[in-house]
């Protein structure tokens, strides 16, 4: 008997980055935080393609902290604007991951 299919949903995740040669992150920056939005069955599969794309990225991902889906988000009150909105959605039909913001961390 075949499994079904679980849909692909998008998923808020801030990752804390660390330095790494080949970064790209600013010469005097100590690390950063991204947010991304990345697609996947669940937030587990979400986080693994996050950190498998920036670790090819030449990134090193330190930490990921989930902020759930779409719907989620909603239920907690979030306010998401349309460019957010769109943002997500692009994620979801390329099966991709967004990054959205990256703000550098200075000591």
């Amino acid at each position: 008997m075949a499994k079904e299919k679980k849909p692909q949903q998008v998923f808020t995740l801030v990752v804390q980055l660390g330095r790494r040669k080949g970064d790209g992150l600013p010469k005097d920056a100590t690390g950063a935080g991204l947010i991304c939005y990345a697609s996947g069955v669940d937030e587990a599969e979400a986080v693994r393609e996050t950190v498998a794309i920036l670790k090819q990225a030449e990134m090193a991902p330190l930490d990921v902290t989930g902020h759930g889906t779409l719907d989620e988000r909603l239920d907690a009150g979030d306010d998401i604007d349309a460019e957010e909105r769109a943002l997500m959605d692009r994620a979801l039909a390329e099966n991709a991951v967004i990054v959205a913001q990256m703000t550098p961390f200075y000591d």
